[in-house]
């Protein structure tokens, strides 16, 4: 009788060690989900093609360079924020690099009227650097569309604020 009772004791503690188990697996799981979900919003961004973009509600040619890189095959969330000045110092954008809207996209960081081709680019190469910028807004950047297109720089910058060039467009210079 005894052998008995052993055997059902041993069958019921192997049945929740198993559940258990199956408990940690789903636990460990769900922390996983969780902790990488939330790196996603730290980093602001959910995917690797998605990009999240802060501009003011006014602005119309953030509205346009947001239509550019729909364009291009990105999916973009904007949000309309009044006051740019918090999330350009969060996201570490050099003062002369600033413009009207920033993006953001898979931890890098996209300022001013950057052409998609520079932002594809950036994802492809995943270079050491904290993000990209256009300085200014060039006639005939992406969003700035006019009459001619201004010659200008895609610019790179560290998370210590160091500038080098990513890039350059050659502009006609109304030719």
């Amino acid at each position: 009788m005894r052998k008995g009772i052993s055997l059902v004791t041993a069958l019921n503690r192997e049945k929740r060690m198993k559940g258990m188990t199956r408990r940690s697996l789903i636990a460990a799981v769900a922390v996983a989900i969780l902790a990488v979900g939330g790196f996603s919003l730290v980093r602001g961004t959910s995917s690797a093609k998605e990009v999240v973009v802060y501009k003011t509600p006014t602005c119309g040619c953030c509205g346009k360079w947001v239509e550019h890189l729909e364009g291009a095959g990105y999916k973009v969330v904007v949000h309309d924020v009044n006051d740019l000045t918090g999330i350009k110092n969060m996201h570490g954008v050099p003062p002369g690099l600033r413009t009207c809207h920033t993006g953001l996209i898979d931890g890098y960081v996209v300022e001013g009227h950057v052409p998609a081709e520079f932002v594809t680019r950036l994802l492809d190469e995943k270079p050491d650097i904290r993000g990209i910028g256009v300085p200014g807004m060039p006639i005939g950047s992406p969003g700035m569309e006019g009459p001619y297109r201004e010659s200008y720089d895609v610019v790179a910058y560290s998370n210590t604020g160091q500038t080098a060039v990513f890039g350059h467009v050659e502009g006609d210079e109304g030719r």
